[in-house]
């Protein structure tokens, strides 16, 4: 069977969807939901925390007569579940920004250093990659979380050391191929010092991978951050975020299925969305894709 990726890549056709339209309805749906977490408070039509045990379990508006204003039904303590939706895609898309933030931070840092200074400090900061890449962070992650506690500074740390190691590789191999280019080697020949090559002639040709990279670490965080908090061990009760609210509602998948449907249906298109406007992105900033 034909992957995704060949087949956006299959020639365009009369009549059939075309790489740009589905690129166009990923970034339409990326800031849907970015515009629906940053409104998040003027959209919701109740409080996040908001519970009525007199209209617990209600199904979604069109399937209750009682619950008209429950767009998406209310959970186990009748709070409302687009509400608490909408709060925790608002929660789960700030954790993953910030964890990207601290991410592209440590990573371009020590990638950045690793290409500019060889020996053993590149040698060190290269096994600490192989390091990360061989150990699986889910499980690290789990480790740190139950010994240092579920709060969202911990959290967010956990988070922000999640994809490090890509940053480093990326901008490690960047600096190495710049620092072949004629420009660097008459920079270093000039006298220049490794801060003045790495602010002037580095880091602005390391821009655009580096915000490809950004895009795409952001949809793992958010699944990251989902699974974390699915298993208990992410944000706590009673602040919603999408993985939470998964995981308290699937003991009542048989009979209220609506309070894991909604949730999962917004790490579905928010990971999916990202990851097309990240492969959109890589295939702007890379030439040869954009010639061919």
């Amino acid at each position: 069977m034909a992957s995704l990726a060949d087949i956006v890549a299959r020639p365009r056709r009369k009549g059939h969807a075309t790489p740009d339209v589905v690129q166009k309805i990923a970034l339409a749906v990326a800031a849907l939901l970015i515009f629906a977490a940053l409104f998040a408070p003027l959209i919701a039509p109740f409080e996040p925390l908001q519970q009525s045990l007199l209209s617990r379990l209600r199904p979604p508006i069109g399937f209750d007569r009682y619950s008209p204003w429950h767009f998406a039904g209310t959970d186990e303590l009748g709070r409302d579940v687009l509400s608490r939706a909408l709060f925790g895609l608002r929660l789960t898309l700030t954790l993953a920004f910030a964890g990207a933030v601290i991410g592209l931070l440590i990573g371009g840092t020590l990638g950045l250093i690793a290409g500019l200074v060889s020996g053993w400090v590149e040698d060190t900061i290269m096994a600490l990659v192989d390091m990360q890449i061989a150990i699986p962070f889910t499980l690290v992650a789990l480790l740190v979380l139950s010994l240092l506690g579920s709060n969202i500074t911990v959290l967010v740390l956990v988070l922000g050391i999640a994809g490090w190691e890509q940053y480093a590789r990326i901008v490690r191999a960047e600096v190495r191929r710049l620092s072949a280019l004629p420009f660097i080697e008459a920079a270093w020949t000039a006298g220049a010092g490794p801060v003045y090559v790495a602010t002037r002639h580095v880091l602005p040709n390391l821009v655009s991978p580096l915000v490809v990279q950004f895009t795409l670490a952001l949809s793992n965080i958010v699944i990251l951050e989902s699974t974390l908090s699915f298993l208990g061990l992410g944000v706590q009760p009673p602040q919603p975020s999408l993985g939470s609210m998964v995981g308290l509602g699937r003991d009542y998948m048989p009979t209220a299925p609506w309070i894991v449907l909604t949730p999962a249906a917004l790490i579905v298109l928010l990971t999916f969305s990202v990851q097309i406007t990240g492969d959109w992105l890589r295939d702007r900033a890379d030439v040869r894709l954009r010639e061919r």
